[in-house]
């Protein structure tokens, strides 16, 4: 009886031994997996939007997880049109070009002229808004933001990067109505050239295949959109697929005045403030320089405070600011004013920055 059971107790033991090796090989394996983060973190973006989609929880590829984590839901951006000063004539376009199509689809059904544009690209000078207007569009859509960034599109694995590259596109058509936010799009979608790296060429051309290829579905909700300061280094295939260009330059006068404004809108502030003559004399400046401005002025109220209680004095909160303090710091700093009349300088020769923008407003 011994000797029977004798093989039989081996046999449990050994199978006991194997399930044992598997179940420990498949626990480390899982806490080696590098996407074994960002699964997790794109579960929870997917039960979020989920929620705010009103619809079940999409399934998703290990590639698309890794995108996911990218994703950004429009109800937690608090950028709208309203909260950037000037560009009018640019913002009421790309409400019709870009924000209708995600939102009424219908009316762009009737023919091929109406379909909905597969790219738009911003560009210009750093800090006049492009980024901003692109989360604007976000919000003002409703659209889900998928922020494409080259770093997650890399990989050490063969044939890893091309399917990363896909996953950004089928994950914005089952996320749709959804945008695909490219900024700085040229150090991504450049010209292409003999002495780029083999990953980097594939990953360019398995981008333009399937733009080309997603724009075959009518009813797909999905946009393109590109940002970059230097419109002349992408290649011309991409621009061939971004036929609605617009130029986001350095404000004038009355743009000055807007942004100031809006800048100032919810801070605590003299009544007497001449913005025409604050504006007269940030001659150059972009709408981020004009916000460094402003916080550079709030800290003289701030100093005035410390100094009060120094001296004896309890004050409860810093005192408005002035437009003393605005002109103290146009006085006093004028780097930002020279780099910025610089840059303007430099560009206005450039063939890339050329173009009539109220064309492209037009366009």
């Amino acid at each position: 009886m011994g000797t029977e059971t004798k093989p039989l107790t081996e046999l449990l033991l050994y199978a006991a031994s194997a399930a044992m090796s598997c179940l420990v090989l498949f626990f480390g394996l899982r806490q080696l997996d590098p996407n074994r983060e960002s699964s997790q973190k794109a579960l929870v973006q997917k039960k979020e939007l989920s929620k705010r989609l009103g619809r079940p929880i999409i399934h998703t590829n290990v590639y698309e997880d890794v995108i996911a984590c990218d994703v950004i839901n429009p109800d937690h951006i608090n950028v709208e049109f309203d909260s950037i000063g000037g560009l009018d004539n640019i913002k009421q376009a790309l409400y019709e070009l870009v924000i209708l199509p995600l939102q009424r689809p219908e009316l762009f059904s009737y023919g091929k002229l109406l379909s909905p544009q597969k790219g738009v690209l911003l560009y210009g000078p750093p800090g006049t808004g492009k980024t901003m207007l692109a989360k604007a569009i976000a919000k003002e859509s409703g659209a889900v933001f998928i922020n494409v960034r080259i770093s997650n599109l890399m990989s050490k694995w063969f044939g890893d990067a091309q399917k990363l590259v896909a996953a950004v596109f089928s994950l914005a058509y089952k996320l749709q109505p959804a945008i695909i936010f490219i900024d700085e799009v040229d150090s991504f979608l450049g010209q292409r050239r003999s002495t780029d790296h083999e990953a980097l060429a594939n990953m360019k051309t398995e981008f333009m295949a399937l733009w080309d290829g997603f724009t075959t579905d009518q009813n797909a909700r999905v946009m393109v959109l590109a940002a970059t300061n230097r419109p002349g280094e992408l290649d011309e295939a991409i621009l061939r697929r971004l036929p609605q260009a617009f130029e986001i330059g350095i404000p004038d006068h009355s743009e000055r005045i807007k942004i100031l404004k809006v800048i100032l809108k919810e801070e605590k502030v003299e009544d007497n403030i001449d913005f025409d003559h604050i504006s007269s004399l940030c001659e150059g400046y972009t709408g981020s320089d004009l916000l460094e401005l402003c916080k550079k002025a709030a800290f003289f109220s701030l100093r005035d405070l410390l100094d009060d209680e120094k001296k004896g004095k309890r004050c409860s909160a810093p005192r408005p600011l002035s437009q003393m303090d605005l002109e103290k710091v146009l006085a006093t700093s004028r780097k930002t004013r020279i780099a910025a009349s610089e840059y303007s300088g430099l560009n206005s020769q450039s063939p890339a920055w050329s173009g009539n923008s109220e064309e492209d407003q037009e366009s």
